[in-house]
């Protein structure tokens, strides 16, 4: 037999084969790979993923602002002012104000490898949304023992501003028409707002009747609005202007009141204009506290210039109140051809002057003159703007 079972113990035996080691090339790759496999995850799990704020640094000066066209104004540089935290952190941020009075700011990336992302935005603008127009913002209301006032807002946002008529911003002639009377009569009222144009202003008589709806309507159609309070005139009582007459003899106390009482019956006016009121208007000590009160609201004052012994000018200056004066009153006679040519003078003024103010009262005379020689004059590259773009402004200048 040939096998070591049939040999003789210790014969014919092949010496035995030494025993393999047990490492392989196949398993050395193995373990190279699990070793290298480790490496990598640990790699992976420290490395800097990019979401990790980076250590606050040094802002550097922003870079020139870009060209925001001819009415933009000087440009303030916050960039080297402290950051809050947030997605704008570290952001460079310029502010332009326009002409207008509005404010951009513009928030664009440090100087950083590639290009970043610039974040736009549009401070508040004056004038109002169209579709909230008839809408008065709480905010520039305060509640008064006579009712809703207006007043400036926390962060000085004035009605001034809010409830103004935008306009173009051109340098162009203006001319603001100012139509008062309005809701003395229920049929010239709805006239006047059916005929005139929407860049007429209305003042609507604090003693008028309806003055809420009439307010609102206004409003719709784009009309900036004053409200007209009733002056002590010199020969009161025989001319007396109405419940609520401001009179010098009546203490600032009651005067006070009085002009409360009237300001709550409407909102949504950028100030208010004098009906009748020569001799309360030519008295310092009666007009000031008055003049301090519209002041303190954010409100304009409109004198309708038929009084020439009036401090309102010199009030308004020292207290820095925004205030204006009416060129011309158009109507003084109730005739379409009369008012034609007074109209025609206040053009001749504003195209000498840069602007005019023109008064008139909401008779049918006057209303049906004014919607014709408006559209004629817009012709001839007039504007026609809201009252408050040609007042005198401390806060536009």
């Amino acid at each position: 037999m040939g096998t070591d079972l049939n040999a003789p113990l210790g014969q014919n035996r092949k010496s035995p084969t030494p025993p393999r080691s047990r490492f392989s090339v196949g398993k050395g790759l193995f373990a190279l790979g699990a070793i290298g496999l480790i490496v990598v995850s640990a790699w992976v799990a420290f490395r800097p993923t990019g979401l990790i704020e980076p250590a606050p640094q040094t802002i550097a000066d922003a870079s020139p602002p870009e060209e925001l066209g001819e009415k933009a104004g000087p440009v303030e540089n916050l960039a080297n002012r402290p950051q809050t935290s947030g997605p704008l952190s570290g952001a460079n941020v310029e502010k332009t104000v326009n002409s207008d009075g509005s404010i951009v700011t513009k928030f664009s990336p440090q100087r950083r490898d590639g290009d970043g992302p610039a974040f736009i935005e549009v401070g508040r603008t004056r004038g109002q949304d169209p579709r909230l127009a008839a809408v008065p913002n709480d905010m520039l209301l305060e509640d008064a023992p006579e009712g809703r006032l207006p007043i400036i807002a926390s962060d000085g946002f004035r009605p001034l501003d809010q409830y103004a008529r935008p306009w173009s911003g051109a340098r162009g002639t203006r001319i603001a028409l100012v139509i008062g009377g309005l809701g003395l009569s229920q049929t010239g009222t709805q006239k006047a707002l059916q005929e005139l144009p929407p860049e007429m202003t209305l003042a609507f008589a604090a003693t008028g009747n309806s003055l809420q709806r009439w307010m609102q309507e206004a409003r719709r159609k784009g009309h900036e609005i004053l409200l007209q309070i009733p002056f002590e005139p010199f020969d009161y009582p025989a001319n007396d202007p109405g419940p609520n007459t401001l009179r010098v003899d009546a203490g600032s106390k009651k005067n006070l009141s009085a002009l409360h009482t009237s300001l709550a019956k409407i909102s949504n006016y950028t100030g208010i204009m004098n009906f009748l009121g020569g001799r309360f208007l030519a008295d310092a000590d009666a007009l000031e506290p008055i003049m301090r009160d519209i002041g303190r609201r954010g409100l304009l004052f409109l004198d309708d210039g038929t009084s020439a012994r009036s401090l309102t000018g010199t009030l308004a200056e020292a207290i820095g109140v925004p205030y204006g004066f009416a060129d011309m009153v158009v109507d003084t006679e109730l005739d379409r051809t009369a008012i034609l040519k007074k109209l025609d003078e206040l053009e001749r003024v504003a195209r000498r002057n840069g602007s005019a103010i023109g008064v008139a009262s909401a008779f049918d005379e006057s209303v049906a003159a004014i919607a014709q020689w408006t559209g004629e004059a817009s012709g001839r590259g007039i504007e026609f703007v809201g009252v408050s773009a040609l007042v005198k402004d401390p806060q536009q200048q």
